[in-house]
């Protein structure tokens, strides 16, 4: 593969709802979106990272420095053999593994549109229909989370996930549960609690949640492995999880019983696959964590997806939910069990809607393979 361009674009692109973690709330998106040309071909990446570093140190401008000066001269020096091979090349900068991805991920969706198949099929999915779950954020009163749970089953979605934080939490999950005793019910902490809550978080086992998602420090894992042994709820793992290496370190000391894959987080598809199927291996169920993505990294979280560890729904949900137009042609769309039915066409399997990201473009920056 050998590749002849790189773009890199800043779009800013509104959410239809603000979306509030314990990091607090995000009203706007600014997305740094990259487009590759190699052998006749165009892919297209997507850096996942927040505009703030809360989840993670990454930002748009820290993605867009790493990207000009360090990965996009490196994959314009040679020839690759895989998008894989070119993930190696990357390994002397630690960490920025959001860059990295948006980066392997454009060449992922290069190579399966040259061999004719959807990535899906090229990454080893097996899956035509992923299950999907919703992410609700802390909203502006109680009353107001259970009118939007309400509306999310009514669509169709198979699980519901919500924000919680100190003061946010025991009380409001009594009240799902009252309305909602039977659906799967998932609470995301995003490292809000520490062990001195261990106390409180032992009250989320009456709620029969199939998780709790990251409770505790966001580099932890020995205090979760403390935690677990606590709680009957199963803890997932998302903000502490980077490589298979550091999966495997967590499965063999007990910090969790599930993990969450974010593409971005792992540093792109490769890696992905390497985590998935350790887990697969030792038998802890996995699914695909959202981060408020256009519908590119939408896409890309599609075709992970359907790689058979998967077994739990992800935050994959419909573009509808957050853009008021997304991206991408056809946008993302859930069926009324719940399901995102898996494109058949080379690559992606969705086209960029070239026009309206002009339009969104609040700054670009090409380079070119020197002849």
């Amino acid at each position: 593969m050998k590749i002849d361009r790189i773009e890199l674009r800043e779009i800013r692109m509104p959410l239809v709802h603000f979306f509030e973690t314990s990091f607090g709330r995000t009203t706007d998106r600014r997305i740094v979106l990259l487009r590759a040309r190699a052998d006749g071909l165009e892919g297209w990446g997507e850096v996942t990272c927040g505009e703030s570093p809360f989840y993670s140190y990454e930002t748009p401008a820290t993605a867009w420095h790493i990207l000009r000066d360090f990965l996009i001269p490196w994959a314009l020096e040679k020839s690759w053999d895989s998008p894989a091979e070119l993930a190696k090349r990357f390994r002397p900068v630690r960490g920025h593994n959001m860059a990295k991805a948006a980066l392997e991920n454009a060449l992922w969706d290069i190579e399966a549109q040259s061999q004719g198949v959807p990535l899906a099929e090229l990454l080893g999915g097996t899956r035509e229909e992923i299950g999907c779950g919703v992410s609700i954020g802390i909203q502006n009163s109680p009353q107001e989370l259970l009118e939007k749970i309400r509306r999310e089953l009514a669509a169709g979605y198979q699980r519901v996930k919500v924000k919680i934080k100190p003061g946010w939490d025991v009380e409001l999950l009594e009240s799902i549960r009252s309305q909602f005793p039977d659906i799967g019910l998932m609470a995301d902490a995003n490292s809000a609690y520490t062990l001195a809550d261990v106390a409180r978080l032992k009250l989320l086992d009456r709620f029969d949640l199939m998780m709790v998602e990251q409770p505790l420090g966001w580099d932890d894992l020995v205090d979760h492995s403390r935690l677990q042994r606590e709680l009957k709820t199963p803890i997932c793992l998302d903000e502490s999880i980077h490589s298979a290496e550091d999966a495997r370190k967590a499965i063999e000391i007990g910090a969790g019983k599930i993990i969450n894959i974010k593409l971005g987080r792992v540093g792109g598809h490769s890696a992905a696959r390497k985590l998935h199927d350790l887990c697969l291996a030792r038998h802890v169920p996995v699914w695909c964590g959202g981060m408020l993505e256009s519908g590119i990294g939408r896409a890309h979280n599609i075709a992970m997806s359907t790689l058979p560890g998967f077994v739990l729904p992800g935050d994959v949900s419909a573009s509808r939910r957050y853009w008021a137009q997304d991206i991408i042609d056809p946008e993302v769309t859930v069926t009324a069990k719940g399901t995102i039915v898996v494109p058949r066409k080379p690559g992606l399997g969705y086209l960029p809607n070239l026009e309206r990201i002009e339009k969104l473009t609040a700054r670009k920056e090409s380079f070119e393979r020197r002849r």
